[in-house]
C-alpha cells in the first residue's frame, strides 16, 4: 500500500471550531471542535474521498507536482 500525503488548511471559525479544507481533493471539507479533532476528521475525510474515487475507478490526485507559495497582497479596505 502506497502512502499518500496531502496538505490541509485549518481555518478557525468565529463560532468556534475549525473548518478543514484539502486543496488537492476538490470538495473534501470537514470540521472539528478543536485542532486535534479537525485533523482526525480530515484524515477520515481523505480516506473516504480516496475510497470513493477507487470505487468509481477514477484517478487519485496526488501532490507530487504541486508547488506551495504564500502570496502577500495589499488591501485598501
Amino acid at each position: 500500500m502506497k502512502q499518500l500525503n496531502y496538505k490541509i488548511l485549518l481555518r478557525k471559525e468565529p463560532e468556534g471550531g475549525y473548518t478543514v479544507i484539502v486543496p488537492s481533493l476538490p470538495g473534501c471539507v470537514t470540521y472539528g471542535d478543536n485542532i486535534e479533532e479537525a485533523i482526525e476528521m480530515a484524515k477520515e475525510a481523505i480516506e473516504l474521498y480516496i475510497e470513493s474515487l477507487r470505487a468509481r475507478r477514477e484517478e487519485i490526485p496526488t501532490e507530487e507536482n504541486v508547488l506551495e507559495y504564500t502570496l502577500a497582497v495589499k488591501s485598501y479596505a
